[in-house]
Formats: C-alpha cells, sequence, structure tokens
C-alpha cells in the first residue's frame, strides 16, 4: 500500500502568516528533503506548529510559497501524500480507534480490514482500540492518532508533539516508527517540546525565534 504520488522535497519560501496584527511567521525559508527527519525547534510561540499546518497544507499562509516536488505549488495534488499528527488527535471522539483508522484508510482508497489489521501489528493496539476513542488515555489516543495518519504510507510525515502522553515504552515504540518511515523514503518533519529524544536522528534541524529561523543545521 502506498500514498498516490511521492513528494521528494518541500521548499518554503518567504512563508509569512499573520493574525491579525500577530506575525506568528516572519520570512521563513526552509528545505525539507526525503529519507531523513527534519525537527523544529523552539520556544513556545516561536512559530512552530503554525509552520507544520503550513507544510501540511491545513493553514494557509499569508505571503510567501510551498513547492511541493514534483507537484509544485498545487497542495491539493500533494494532499494525499501528507500523513499528519497533529496535538490534538483530531480523530471522532465516538467512533472506536479501528473505526477512525478504516475511515482513513477508506477515505484514501485502501482496503480497510487490512489496513487494520497492518496498523494493529505495527502499533501494538490492543483492545483499547475496540472501545470509543474517548474512553481511551491520552497515550492510546496518540497510538491510534499515529496509526490514522501512517495508514495510506505517506511520503511527507508531519509529527506535532508526537510524545505527548507516552509512557517509556512508548516512545520506545514511535522512534522505532520514525525510524522506519525515514528508511521507507518519506520525509519526516517533527515538532516536540522533547527535541532531545530526536536530535540523534536529525538530518537537518531548524531553530525556530519569534516567527524566524534563527539557526539551520543538517
Amino acid at each position: 500500500m502506498s500514498a498516490v504520488g511521492t513528494v521528494e522535497r518541500v521548499v518554503a519560501r518567504g512563508i509569512v502568516k499573520t493574525y491579525g496584527t500577530t506575525a506568528a511567521l516572519r520570512g521563513v525559508n526552509a528545505t525539507i528533503e526525503a529519507r531523513q527527519l527534519t525537527l523544529i525547534e523552539g520556544a513556545n510561540g516561536s512559530g512552530k506548529s503554525t509552520l507544520l499546518g503550513i507544510l501540511g497544507t491545513v493553514v494557509r499562509p499569508t505571503s510567501g510559497t510551498i513547492v511541493y516536488e514534483p507537484f509544485g505549488e498545487d497542495a491539493g495534488l500533494a494532499r494525499g501524500s501528507i500523513g499528519w499528527l497533529s496535538h490534538e488527535s483530531l480523530a471522532y471522539p465516538d467512533l472506536s480507534g479501528r473505526q477512525n483508522v478504516e475511515l482513513a484508510a477508506r477515505f484514501h482508497g485502501l482496503d480497510a480490514h487490512e489496513a487494520w489489521r497492518y496498523a494493529e501489528e505495527r502499533f501494538e493496539l490492543g483492545s483499547f482500540a475496540t472501545r470509543p476513542l474517548r474512553t481511551c488515555s491520552r497515550g492510546q489516543r496518540q497510538r491510534i492518532a499515529l496509526a490514522r495518519a501512517l495508514v495510506h504510507h505517506p511520503s511527507l510525515v508531519l509529527l506535532d508533539e508526537p510524545t505527548t502522553g507516552l509512557d517509556r515504552s512508548g516512545v520506545t515504540r514511535l522512534l522505532a516508527v520514525v525510524d522506519a518511515e525515514v528508511a521507507r523514503g518519506a520525509a519526516v518533519v517533527v515538532v516536540s517540546h522533547e527535541p532531545e529524544v530526536f536530535r540523534g536522528r536529525a538530518a537537518a534541524r531548524l531553530m525556530l525565534e519569534r516567527g524566524r529561523v534563527v539557526a539551520a543545521a543538517s
């Protein structure tokens, strides 16, 4: 199973995002490469999640461009190749974890049963996944959300605070998934309040401060 089309590189040019008189991003330039993990760091309010939302096509920049090679600036063409894990799960709380994963699979034109079996094994989804999502713990909801985000094997994986609610074994499982996604060839972008968890794996790092890139390394 794979996503429709492959994002090979993402190039952000002069990205500005304002909310009224508040500037969240101020002329951000960045390049996201396939087959590597890019870590976005910065204090609260530095624009990390806003940038991730723009890369994920769920937030529209005020100005600037995002190029999804080979799709160009057409975010609609790239959208099916993006896997998104937001800080909140955004899953349907009255559906079970399994139903949430299967619904996402059908949305991407996949066999729901086959997709669930793969996700169940990969993310070690136990009996909690048969209960309404609202009855699950934060860590359990996070595992379901990650399984749903990756169900279509996206080529651009965006993870916003992916360690939220996870215990030590959950973080270990998450890191194994991140390693596997990079090995598969995906471009993986992580925003985290625990950047030290990912630094050893990051091939590129982007530091934001008050909406500007103050350091970039690769």
